[in-house]
C-alpha cells in the first residue's frame, strides 16, 4: 500500500482515537501506552494489518528473510515447572527426557559438515548437572570444530540457573560464555513480564528485571539478541503492551535487539489445557499490533513451525518480515505443544518457494541479518 492509499485509510476510519494514532504512525511518531491498548481494543484487523504493511513494506520493501539454521536441544529435563510447557519433564520425574553429553551434540553440529548452514540454535531444559563448565565446554568444542558457525544459545532462564549454581554474576558469566565462543541470544523466557500473570504460569523462573539484565548485560559486550512475547492464554491485552514497552525501553538504551517475535500460546499436553488458543485473526492482530509499537525493532519474525507454512505465508502481509530458518527437524519443543509442524523442516528451496508465492522477496540472511543471498522475486 503507498502512501496515498494509507492516508485515505486512515482518513476513512470513524473512530476518531485511532484515526489518531495512525496519523502519529504516518508520521514516524511513536505511539503511546495507551496507544497500544486501544489498537487491540478497538482496531480491526484491516486497519491494524494495513498499517502494519505500510511500516514493513517502508522498512524493508517486499524482503523477506530467512536463514540456514538447525537446533540442538541438549535436554527436556528441568527443574522449573511452567503451566503452559508441553516439553519439558520433571528432573524428579525424568523418564522421558533426554539428556545429551558434549560428545552426542558434537555429533549433530558435525553432521552438518559441508552442508551451508551458518547457525546453529541451541536451547532446551534447565538440568542441575549441566552447569557452567559444561557448557562454556560445548561453547568451546563447537568453535573449535567450526569457527564460522554462529552460536545463537541460552534463555535467560538457564543462564540464570547456570550463573547462580556457579557463583558468578550475571557480567561474568556473560563474558565467559561470550569469550567461549557464544555470539548472540534467543529470545525465549521471556513468556509475559508482568508479575500479575508470571506468577501463575512460570514463577519459579527468572523475572521480568533478571531476564531483561541477561540481554542488556549480552549488549553491552556487543552481543545482539532476540526477544518474545507468548500470547494468547491468560493475559490481558495491557499485559502485552506492558511486556512490548519494557523491551523497547531497553532497545533505547541499548540498540542490541535483531528482532522481536510474537509466540503462540499451543495447549496440548500441559497443565493449561483448557485455555483455548487464539484464532489465526487474532494471531495477525498480535503481528500486527506488534510491529506498530515496535517502532525501533528492525524485524518482526513470525516463527513457522508455530504457526504452519500457509500462517507463516499470511503474517508477511501484518507486518512480518523473516520467518526463521530451516531448521531441519531439529526442534521438538513446538511440535510436543501440539503446533502446526510436527516434522518441522523445510529446504532452503522450499523457503524460497513459500515466500515467493505471497510476492515477497527471499533473502537468506546470517543471524544479524547480514544478506548472504538476494533471490529474485
Amino acid at each position: 500500500m503507498n502512501s496515498a492509499a494509507i492516508h485515505v485509510l486512515v482518513d476513512a476510519e470513524k473512530n476518531s482515537d485511532l484515526q489518531r494514532i495512525g496519523n502519529k504512525i504516518i508520521a514516524g511518531e511513536r505511539i503511546s501506552f495507551d496507544d497500544g491498548v486501544l489498537l487491540f481494543e478497538k482496531a480491526s484487523l484491516p486497519f491494524a494489518g494495513a498499517l502494519a504493511n505500510w511500516v514493513r513494506e517502508k522498512k524493508h520493501g517486499n524482503k523477506t528473510y530467512f536463514n540456514r539454521n538447525f537446533h540442538i536441544e541438549p535436554t527436556n529435563v528441568c527443574v522449573f515447572s511452567c503451566s503452559f510447557c508441553s516439553y519439558s519433564r520433571l528432573y524428579a520425574h525424568r523418564e522421558e527426557g533426554w539428556e545429551l553429553s558434549v560428545e552426542q551434540m558434537m555429533h549433530i553440529v558435525k553432521s552438518y559438515d559441508g552442508k551451508p548452514v551458518t547457525e546453529v540454535h541451541i536451547v532446551g531444559g534447565v538440568h542441575p548437572k549441566m552447569n557452567l563448565d559444561f557448557f562454556l565446554a560445548l561453547l568451546r568444542t563447537i568453535k573449535a570444530h567450526r569457527p564460522e558457525l554462529h552460536i545463537k544459545a541460552f534463555t535467560p532462564v538457564e543462564l540464570d540457573y547456570m550463573f547462580r549454581k556457579a557463583k558468578v554474576s550475571v557480567e561474568d558469566g556473560m563474558r565467559m560464555a561470550h569469550e567461549a565462543g557464544l555470539d548472540s541470544l534467543p529470545g525465549g523466557g521471556a513468556e509475559i513480564f508482568h508479575p500479575e500473570i508470571r506468577e501463575k504460569i512460570c514463577a519459579d523462573k527468572v523475572n521480568a528485571d533478571g531476564w531483561l539484565h541477561i540481554h542488556k548485560t549480552a549488549h553491552q559486550l556487543g552481543m545482539h539478541s532476540n526477544a518474545t512475547l507468548l500470547y494468547g492464554h491468560i493475559e490481558a491485552f495491557w499485559h502485552r503492551i506492558d511486556h512490548m514497552e519494557r523491551l523497547r525501553s531497553l532497545q533505547d538504551e541499548t540498540g542490541g535487539f535483531n528482532t522481536f517475535i510474537p509466540l503462540k500460546f499451543r495447549n496440548k499436553d500441559n497443565d493449561m489445557s483448557d485455555v483455548p488458543e487464539s484464532t489465526t485473526k487474532e494471531d495477525m492482530r498480535m503481528y500486527a499490533i506488534s510491529r506498530l509499537y515496535m517502532d525501533n525493532f528492525p524485524h518482526i519474525k513470525a516463527y513457522w513451525p508455530m504457526l504452519g507454512r500457509q500462517n507463516a505465508q499470511l503474517s508477511l502481509s501484518f507486518g512480518v518480515n523473516d520467518i526463521d530458518g530451516t531448521i531441519d527437524d531439529s526442534t521438538k519443543i513446538y511440535a510436543m505443544a501440539g503446533s502446526e509442524e510436527q516434522t518441522p523442516t523445510m529446504s532452503t528451496e522450499e523457503l524460497v518457494r513459500l515466500i515467493k508465492q505471497v510476492n515477497r522477496q527471499p533473502v537468506e540472511r546470517g543471524t544479524l541479518y547480514n544478506e548472504i543471498k538476494v533471490y529474485e522475486n
